[in-house]
């Protein structure tokens, strides 16, 4: 049936909810609706009647208006040209709207994902020839999307059956032909370098695996107190102000994923600009290029249409597991899931579903989940692996963990990096509350840590907890009563835990030293802060005076060591800790000489 057989009718119009009539349209199926041609999304039937969700605000359509089925889901283009682009919450490139349309988006504007025009080099896979059997996932071929991806050209899901040709070595066009497939029906498939996939199904895979090593992010307090597996769940929630989105944007530049997917769901415009200006002039660490070559940003702020912020986090996940597909490692930041409960709220609500919790939908903790579920790490049909690492940030208003989208976000991840409003107002960055965070996978990072880094990693943090827990207790006798009422062990134990928030959990974003450290240097400023806690215990059971410890040099230096030496400087810290233990050692000499006379 053609579109032209489909033409529909506008009934009625709330919002962003339009109930049209358009005979054989189908549920979920992606429909145009009014003279400017908004595109939107069947959400509901009955009878010959279909409400629809609108990705454009509605202002001037009327009833009576042509409405026309557009015969696909909401759907994104995957191929070479992602890598580096900037686009909106159904996939717009930004960059192509804006010299069409100019700084504001004109509604009813239609740009493809993928430049049409731009050809690539497409290097055929050695391994295939005519008559050879192929399915979803095998690798057609290759396509140097950036200097730093390699985009394999894979058969896409739903296609099976023998190869009939394959285009050889050249420069083609995202649309032009590189392969046909007779599957067993004996119809022959035409595959080009690019297809669609609708964005709430899921991409197909072979088999979920368990996540084996961790996502380095260079953070200290993420990734040797509340490391997060590559594959695994994660979430940043906070008030307003604790620096979720900073924490996101260090773990975007600093990450050892081969892919980051940032996606700006409902935040503030000046925030989005930031990243969107920022990200393009970044360096990539590991490679020493841009890093966009690697990253790929959905920019969806909070003045833009309600539907389209829903949409934006599906659209980021599809692209996130087509890469992932590939056999890459995907990071997927979204910030923020509140804004996409948001979303669903108002729509339900124009529906006039029943609400729940503070009005959400019934619904909410099942589309949490079913939005988390899509990552981890799999098996994907070539034999290969990759995955889908998703980390969103959570705004409860007024810092309310309790609140519905952060209660059940809670349930489902594996990660949770809990900001503290205190500790932001303390100006201690990034404020993740090590009382409230919490980790799953510790113990199957400590297998990496342990063969990577130092065997002693576990239990030193550990014991850092163990410690920072005593100075919560002791913290609130001293607001009761004062520091003089602990005894002086207790008093080195403030000390010593003093030692870790300020020379370990404190970074700085904006420190060229500081902002990126490796797990060899994380380790290494950790076993300094212990040791020196350690040594001076040792002493005090002693007698020696923790005045006397107070005042070593050496206690401001280590507090300043992660400023002060780089990544590459991990001998210098160590023979720094190895200084620090000479100079205790010489005050337990004298103090027993002493004792002695």
């Amino acid at each position: 049936m053609t579109d032209s057989q489909r033409v529909g009718v506008v009934r009625d119009i709330n919002g962003p909810i339009v109930t049209i009539e358009l005979p054989g349209v189908r549920s979920g199926e992606q429909v145009k609706i009014g003279e400017l041609g908004l595109v939107g999304e069947v959400i509901s039937l009955s009878g010959r009647q279909a409400v629809v969700q609108t990705y454009e605000s509605t202002d001037g359509v009327r009833p009576g208006e042509p409405a026309a089925g557009l015969g696909w889901p909401l759907s994104v283009e995957l191929g070479p040209g992602l890598m580096g682009g900037i686009f909106d919450g159904v996939q717009r490139p930004l960059e192509k709207i804006a010299l069409e349309s100019g700084d504001y988006i004109r509604r009813g504007l239609t740009v493809p994902a993928l430049d049409r025009s731009k050809e690539w080099e497409f290097v055929p896979n050695p391994e295939l020839a005519p008559g050879k059997q192929v399915s979803h996932g095998t690798v057609l071929g290759t396509v140097q999307e950036t200097e730093t991806i390699v985009h394999k050209i894979l058969v896409p899901p739903g296609i099976a059956g023998e190869l009939e040709e394959v285009a050889p070595k050249g420069d083609y066009d995202i649309e032009a032909t590189i392969a046909h497939v007779r599957d067993q029906r004996g119809r022959s498939q035409r595959l080009s370098l690019y297809h669609r996939w609708p964005v709430r199904k899921p991409r197909p895979y072979f088999r979920r695996d368990d996540g084996i090593s961790p996502l380095i992010t260079g953070q200290r307090v993420i990734d040797t107190f509340f490391p997060q597996l590559k594959g695994g769940k994660g979430a940043v929630p906070g008030p307003f102000g604790a620096g979720k989105t900073v924490v996101q944007q260090q773990i975007a530049r600093w990450s050892n994923a081969d892919i980051v997917i940032y996606v700006g769901c409902g935040e503030r415009g000046n925030e989005l600009v930031d990243v969107l200006e920022s990200f393009p002039k970044l360096e990539d660490p590991y490679t020493g290029r841009k890093l966009m070559e690697r990253t790929l940003l959905v920019a969806n702020t909070s003045n833009m249409p309600v539907v389209a912020r829903e949409a934006s986090i599906y659209v980021g996940l599809t692209m996130a597991e087509y890469y992932r597909d590939m056999g890459y490692d995907v990071v997927m930041l979204a910030d923020s899931t509140s804004r996409w409960a948001e979303a669903l709220r108002e729509v339900s609500g124009r529906l006039g579903q029943m609400p729940v919790e503070e009005g959400y939908p019934a619904y909410l903790a099942s589309r949490l989940a079913a939005v988390y579920e899509r990552a981890g790490r799999v098996e994907t049909f070539d034999a290969g692996s990759g995955s889908v690492t998703l980390i969103g940030a959570v705004s409860p208003p007024g810092g309310d963990f309790s609140e519905p989208v952060t209660s059940h976000t809670k349930d489902i991840i594996e990660t949770f990096w809990a900001l503290s409003k205190e500790l932001a107002d303390a100006r201690h960055y990034p404020s993740i509350d090590w009382v409230t965070s919490f980790s799953a996978h510790v113990h199957t990072a400590a297998e990496w840590w342990h063969k990577e880094v130092d065997r002693h990693w576990e239990t030193r943090r550990t014991e850092a907890l163990a410690l920072l827990a005593r100075d919560a207790e002791l913290s609130r006798i001293v607001n009761l009563v004062g520091p003089e009422a602990l005894s002086d062990a207790q008093r080195w134990q403030l000390e010593g835990a003093s030692l870790i928030k300020e020379g370990v959990l404190q970074q700085s974003a904006l420190d060229d030293i500081d902002t990126f450290c490796s797990p060899q240097k994380q380790f290494a400023l950790l076993d300094l802060a212990l040791s020196i806690y350690d040594k001076g215990m040792a002493l005090i059971e002693l007698g020696v005076p923790v005045t006397e410890l107070q005042n070593m040099p050496q206690l401001a230096r280590t507090r300043r060591c992660k400023s002060m030496y780089t990544s590459d400087q991990v001998d210098e810290i160590r023979a720094f800790s190895v200084e620090v233990a000479n100079a205790f050692e010489a005050i337990g000499l004298e103090y027993a000489k002493q004792r002695a006379d």
